[in-house]
């Protein structure tokens, strides 16, 4: 089983990764954890390296859990949403693991949903931690 955590670093972060080590153990997952950056002149090589750091702590705390697991950043000039619907596609992920957070119905339409798009557009079930 191919688990996908769309990966942030802040807030739930955690939470997302102790559900992928529940689910990694309960049924023999291989776990890959992304964090997705839009690219281009917006993504400061601050926040490349601070996003970094955060999948190298992810995988460190992983492993500290007996859960082996590959990391991924990408900087591919998608939202995130196109990038974890399209990455957990490219790697036959069996379940992808978000957060999601509550946002009015104004912020919605103005900001738009990550979590929405991924739980509409994802080929396999996603599960989301909020």
């Amino acid at each position: 089983m191919k688990i996908l955590v769309g990966y942030r670093g802040v807030n739930v972060g955690k939470d997302l990764l102790k559900e992928a080590v529940k689910q990694a153990k309960a049924f023999g997952g291989e776990v890959h954890v992304m964090t997705s950056m839009f690219g281009g002149e917006k993504t400061e090589k601050e926040k490349i390296e601070e996003a970094e750091e955060n999948l190298e702590n992810a995988q460190k705390y992983l492993a500290d859990k007996g859960v082996q697991c590959e990391t991924h950043l990408l900087i591919r000039g998608r939202t995130p949403g196109e990038d974890i619907v399209e990455f957990a596609r490219e790697i036959g992920a069996d379940e992808v693991i978000i957060a999601v957070k509550s946002r009015s119905k104004v912020g919605k339409l103005i900001f738009g949903s990550t979590a929405q798009y991924v739980i509409l557009k994802a080929g396999c079930p996603v599960i989301s931690i909020r």
